[in-house]
């Protein structure tokens, strides 16, 4: 492990794939199942607490994760034989009857038994950016799962009269009503690097509707910023979920992570095809989560601020603060302007200092607004340390070529 003190050069390549590759020896090996695919339940030692519930969002991040060690040089000859498993598991959540992928699996001496099969467009955006990393990777047959899964979001989600995707419809393909933010979020992550795999430009030109018609139109009903929730007519819906915050994956209140990651992704897609606004777009994002969700007290940006600006979930979670940094080392390149650097240092060192486990590896989930602990579930449903792997990869591809330049980041 890397020492908690001094302080490394958080702004250094070398730093972030020493991290990847420490994070990534918090999984592996003790994260493969003999029986197959990978446990998704790990204690803060690394201990499994459920050996056999499978969620589709761990399956498919364990297959981006992977992915991206392995093309980066790293995890070795355990990095691969993981990602194979990772990518051979995928099929036991899909239906080969409907095409649809179950959202949770019971999985017991190799044999999965459906515990949820909705399917959710959510799911489907990392079972699509799962095949297109896995391909990049050169994973045998990979390519093939990106035009399939598009088609089947293309058939069962895909809402032409509204340009977006709705969220959530039952085992036998019943839409319901809700629509979020989220889901066509990471599925404009999915269709850019789907567009990355294969070159193709559908998926470039729905990476780039899907983002101006969240982060302009439907923000436009919103203050200029992204709301999470909306009615099937895809209306503001002020009010889901305003009392509930045991929904990971929909939250209510502004998310001050998901404007970062809306950054990240704007400057991305400018990346691959320049437009007028998506810098300033990314920036005005940017810029907010920080002027309203830093802890000036003690340090990260808390989780939600409600309509007003006031915040209405004080925790602080591990992925909010790691596509933060992601998304300032971007805009820094991107702009020129050393404060994003200077956001990017300060939001690692907070990290370093409260999110980094420096005895076992990974980092912690979430913590309360004082950084204290709460719970010792490192990596419950859905994490396996997917944004935090990222956003060091997303750093180092802002980093990197700066370097080889001579310019000091």
């Amino acid at each position: 492990m890397i020492p908690a003190t001094p302080l490394p050069d958080f702004r250094s390549p070398d730093f972030l794939r020493a991290h990847v590759g420490d994070t990534l020896a918090f999984y592996l090996p003790r994260a493969l199942d003999p029986a197959g695919g990978l446990f998704h339940f790990l204690r803060d030692d690394g201990s499994v607490y459920d050996a056999h519930t499978r969620h589709l969002v761990s399956s498919t991040r364990y297959v981006v994760t992977l992915s991206m060690a392995v093309r980066g040089g790293l995890g070795g000859d355990i990095a691969r034989q993981a990602l194979q498993v990772a990518f051979d598991f995928l099929s036991h959540h899909r239906n080969p009857a409907t095409g649809g992928h179950a959202w949770l699996l019971d999985w017991h001496d190799g044999q999965a038994t459906v515990l949820d099969g909705t399917n959710h467009a959510y799911g489907l955006a990392f079972v699509l950016l799962a095949h297109a990393h896995a391909h990049m990777a050169g994973l045998t047959g990979a390519q093939a799962g990106i035009a399939q899964t598009f088609d089947l979001l293309e058939q069962r989600f895909w809402e032409p009269a509204h340009g977006l995707y709705a969220d959530e419809a039952t085992a036998d393909w019943q839409l319901l009503p809700y629509r979020g933010q989220n889901a066509n979020m990471h599925l404009c992550e999915a269709l850019l690097a789907a567009f990355d795999a294969t070159g193709e430009s559908r998926y470039l030109d729905r990476a780039a509707l899907l983002a101006d018609h969240i982060t302009v139109r439907q923000a436009a009903l919103a203050a200029g910023l992204v709301w999470e929730h909306y009615r099937a007519d895809w209306s503001v819906d002020w009010d889901y979920n305003k009392d509930d915050k045991t929904n990971i994956f929909r939250p209510w209140g502004f998310q001050p992570g998901h404007l970062t990651e809306w950054a990240k992704l704007l400057l991305l897609l400018n990346q691959r095809r320049p437009q007028a606004g998506l810098l300033q777009r990314a920036q005005h994002f940017f810029d907010t989560a920080m002027k309203t969700s830093w802890d000036t007290a003690h340090g990260g940006l808390f989780y939600g601020f409600a309509p007003d600006g006031s915040v209405c979930d004080s925790d602080k979670y591990f992925w909010v603060q790691a596509e933060s940094f992601a998304a300032a080392a971007r805009l820094a390149v991107a702009t020129g302007e050393a404060r994003y650097w200077a956001d990017y240092d300060r939001l690692w060192a907070y990290a370093w200092a409260h999110f980094v486990d420096h005895q076992h590896g990974a980092w912690w989930r979430i913590l309360r607004a004082d950084n204290s602990k709460i719970s010792d579930e490192k990596s419950p449903a859905g994490k396996v340390d997917y944004h935090t792997m990222g956003a060091c990869h997303d750093a180092i591809d802002s980093i990197a070529p700066l370097r080889r330049f001579g310019s000091s980041p």
